[in-house]
């Protein structure tokens, strides 16, 4: 059972309405429906509060039949949400955080959950600041109570959900040392600033890299194109053995080489293929390598 299932189930065995409910746990009413319809989940403390109300243990609240764990990754987070009526293109600036996945979903809002393991005061410590402009929509993560630009890097996570169907353009930058695209379909996507790996997995669109420094990219899944530019870099993607792609190579000074499990190979990229990788710039590298993707360890 999901928790926002569970949650209903057991305020309504308790004859309680969310008002009163919301009452007990010092939230408002919006936040309890949001945790009952799936817009949300509560943090660490409210998990905990709701665990004593109702006399069952957080296991049994979080956990479902089979023991997989079912909504809190992390013990302080915290989800703003924004409606969208129309297709918008998004200009994100984040500094510096630990990792950054961008995914789509269906539904009508913009949702941006900012999370960490360490950071108890999260909620004071950032800010998410959203503007609506037009056709554009600006987002930031500001830093609060003295945090640092080392403090948010090594501990704070960003997920962003766009809603299938309003998603046009969407410009990012940030320094983090992981930038995850999963289940997205973007007209174009622009990441600029520094990222040490990348994880693409089910995106449809065109990816570009405004980024000089060298990058890994686990590519799962990729229809489209990813287009890399850079100065005087060395970059690599890692494929999977039956993945198919085509390549191009623009600028000056740049070349592809190839690999399979990380060993010099011949080039065996196809002409025909729905994946294009292309380099541009200048004096850079890019290696491609064929090798199974489950052995690679990416940060979670």
């Amino acid at each position: 059972m999901k928790f926002s299932d569970k949650l209903k189930e057991l305020r309504k065995k308790a004859n309680m309405s969310q008002e009163q409910l919301a009452e007990k746990l010092n939230v408002s009413r919006q936040a309890v429906t949001k945790w009952e319809t799936d817009g949300g989940i509560p943090d660490i403390e409210n998990v905990k509060g709701i665990s004593m109300l109702f006399g069952i243990s957080t296991d049994e609240l979080l956990f479902d039949k089979n023991k997989e764990i079912e909504v809190l990754d992390f013990l302080y987070e915290s989800v703003t949400e924004y409606d969208i009526d129309c297709k918008k293109n998004y200009d994100i600036k984040l500094k510096g955080v630990k990792c950054v996945t961008l995914k789509g979903y269906k539904g009508e809002k913009i949702r941006l959950k900012i999370a960490s393991n360490t950071i108890s005061n999260i909620q004071k410590a950032f800010k998410v600041k959203i503007e609506d402009v037009k056709k554009r929509i600006d987002m930031s993560v500001l830093r609060f109570e003295k945090m640092t630009e080392k403090q948010a890097k090594e501990n704070l996570c960003v997920f962003i959900d766009f809603p299938e169907e309003y998603i046009g353009n969407i410009e990012i930058t940030a320094n983090t040392s992981c930038l995850e695209v999963k289940n997205l379909k973007a007209d174009n996507v622009e990441f600029s600033g520094k990222t040490d790996t990348i994880n693409i997995n089910n995106f449809n669109g065109n990816l570009e890299l405004d980024c000089n420094s060298n990058i890994e990219v686990n590519c799962y899944s990729l229809k489209g194109k990813m287009d890399f530019n850079q100065i005087s870099a060395i970059s690599k993607i890692n494929v999977n053995e039956n993945f198919r792609f085509m390549t191009v190579v623009k600028g000056i000074a740049n070349s592809i080489c190839y690999e399979k499990n990380n060993f010099i190979s011949n080039d065996f990229s196809i002409d025909d293929a729905d994946a294009v990788f292309e380099l541009n710039g200048m004096k850079s590298e890019l290696v491609i390598n064929k090798i199974d993707l489950e052995n690679i360890q990416t940060i979670k």
